[in-house]
């Protein structure tokens, strides 16, 4: 089941011009619905395409309001159970609620270095976007040699062989 909004949780983030379940859908599938004409829920947000939903649970982790629900996994919630997981700055706590009224709590460090601090590509030199032209260079740089006399006229080798 797709990441869905409880309408009665969604307060839009507070009204603001995009909410945070919209910026972080990695599909692009979060929408605020700012005059209800869409969900029916005038400022609430919801899922406008839920068929494409990849129920990858990232709305689910920031809505503040905990209000997007999505399909709990079977390989960490048993049939029947269902998953909230609740964010801060420096920790996610998964409730897992069981189909017997059972629940468990674990917690878990969200990040290592400050918000927005992170570095991503170190001390790699800057790409050179002309090595993108030569496929030699994707991926495979200096990692073997390749016969490309088997590939025939489709890389410029002729009848030949040469």
């Amino acid at each position: 089941m797709p990441a869905y909004v409880r309408a009665d949780k969604c307060d839009g983030c507070n009204g603001r011009d995009r909410v945070e379940c919209a910026r972080i859908c990695p599909h692009d599938l979060m929408k605020l619905d700012a005059d209800g004409s869409d969900s029916g829920h005038e400022l609430k947000a919801y899922n406008q395409e839920p068929e494409q939903c990849w129920e990858c649970y990232c709305c689910v982790k920031v809505c503040p309001q905990n209000a997007i629900e999505c399909r709990a996994y079977a390989d960490f919630v048993p049939l029947g159970g269902s998953v909230q997981p609740l964010r801060d700055e420096s920790k996610i706590v998964w409730t897992i609620r069981f189909r017997n009224g059972e629940k468990k709590r674990f917690k878990f460090p969200v990040r290592t270095t400050p918000d927005g601090s992170a570095d991503p590509y170190g001390d790699e030199p800057e790409a050179d976007l002309a090595d993108l032209a030569d496929h030699g260079q994707l991926f495979t740089a200096n990692t073997h040699e390749c016969d490309f006399s088997q590939f025939g006229a489709a890389v410029g080798v002729d009848d030949a062989g040469s």
